[in-house]
């Protein structure tokens, strides 16, 4: 049997009566205080995990008491998810024009600037005239002549017919002056369509917009030659945009003309949009695999309150079903490599909570919540770094009307603001 080996310490607590006590008291006194030793040495870690609970606890008790309102939580709730193809490209105006230069010459003066909203008809960009203008008068001068020539060659002609009838000339001569007359108006029908083209070219010097709308792009300065086909301006009507996006081609034979489509864009992340489906490309991109849709607005008050700036990005769904699911905004997920974390305020506290999610909806940039939380479940809007698990939290009053206006206290700066836990007592040791 082996010894019992009792440390210094203990053998001096002992009472100095225990060697006047009868043998049996006395083992029966020195087993009364081995027996905790012994069973603490027996089951070695035993402690270890309701101690890691109780410091656990005391730093939370430790920890300020955060204090929330009512804005800083945010509701978990089940919605309708949509399940249709994802649809993601850009804002394009339906109505918008590419003016290029029709004849070679030098740009003498650019009216608008981008941006600068246009009517019908207004000049935008004037090309050098000088040599057109030249052309054009040289042709008038063709026409001036031609038109005299004619008209001598055509009284030659009158005269030769009433001799050639009083046997005064002969029918030779009458055919050379009608052949002369042809020739004439042959010159002046030429030099008409010279003087036509003279002023055709002239007016294309002047480039003016097709339509109402905005320059987008302005593509030239004063000085610059501008050849045959160059790029000068583009106009845009801002009140025609549609959304030009992409789709799957796997995803393809869900797609049918006058499907709703949701979507944001964006610059504008609090306004949701929506559409149908307007035009199928029957081709699909041979390096991406995907299919252009074109998506119109779906009434006059989304047209009317669609951005007036095109090219901006746009992504969403097509409605082709949808499934319930609890979401759950972006912003009160946190992410620490690949696990996910929400701070659930239950009672008053709050923890952080294991989650897993799904596929981000890019429709309304949630995120469904598959496994960790339920329906009614309330998680903090925009968790800090400073949180700790088990953290005390406080609900905010609303402030009272007859409150002091010198010093109101906004909700932002309450559901930030923390009160420290005062000290517990010392306990006094016996």
């Amino acid at each position: 049997m082996p010894l019992l080996r009792l440390p210094l310490s203990l053998l001096l607590s002992l009472p100095r009566n225990l060697p006047r006590l009868r043998p049996a008291a006395a083992v029966a006194a020195l087993c009364a205080l081995t027996l905790p030793l012994l069973v603490a040495c027996g089951k070695p870690g035993g402690d270890a995990k309701p101690a890691a609970a109780a410091a656990a606890s005391a730093a939370a008790k430790t920890q300020p008491v955060l204090l929330i309102g009512p804005e800083d939580l945010r509701t978990v709730a089940a919605t309708m998810q949509s399940t249709g193809p994802a649809i993601s490209g850009s804002l394009q105006p339906e109505r918008r024009a590419d003016l290029r230069a029709e004849i070679g010459a030098i740009v003498q003066q650019v009216l608008k600037q981008n941006g600068e909203p246009v009517r019908t008809g207004d000049l935008l960009v004037r090309l050098d005239d000088t040599s057109i203008r030249d052309s054009l008068a040289s042709a008038d001068e063709a026409v001036r002549a031609a038109s005299q020539a004619f008209d001598q060659t055509e009284r030659q002609v009158q005269r030769l017919k009433t001799l050639q009838q009083q046997g005064m000339t002969s029918m030779q001569a009458l055919e050379d002056a009608e052949v002369r007359r042809n020739n004439a108006q042959s010159d002046l029908v030429a030099a008409r369509a010279r003087g036509v083209t003279a002023r055709q070219q002239l007016r294309r010097t002047e480039v003016r917009a097709p339509f109402d709308g905005v320059v987008s792009e302005r593509k030239v300065s004063v000085g610059d030659t501008a050849q045959v086909g160059k790029e000068l301006v583009k106009v845009i009507d801002p009140r025609s945009m549609r959304f030009d996006g992409l789709v799957s081609a796997d995803r393809m034979h869900e797609l049918k003309i006058g499907q709703a489509v949701s979507f944001r864009v964006n610059g504008y992340p609090q306004t949701a949009f929506s559409g149908e489906v307007r035009r199928i490309d029957a081709a699909a991109n041979t390096a991406t695999r995907q299919v252009e849709v074109t998506v119109a607005f779906a009434d006059s008050a989304d047209a009317a309150a669609a951005p007036r700036v095109a090219g901006l990005f746009a992504e969403g769904r097509v409605a082709t079903g949808g499934s319930p699911a609890l979401m759950l905004a972006e912003a009160s997920v946190v992410r620490a490599g690949d696990n996910s974390f929400v701070w659930r305020v239950l009672g008053d506290r709050v923890n952080k909570l294991p989650v897993k999610l799904g596929e981000r909806d890019g429709r309304s940039g949630d995120v469904p919540v598959l496994a960790g939380l339920v329906a009614g479940d309330r998680v903090l809007r925009n968790p800090g770094s400073a949180l700790v698990d088990g953290q005390r939290v406080e609900f905010a009053q609303a402030p009272s009307p007859t409150a002091n206006v010198a010093s109101p206290a906004s909700p932002a700066s309450a559901a930030s603001a923390v009160r420290p836990t005062p000290p517990a007592a010392p306990v006094a040791s016996k």
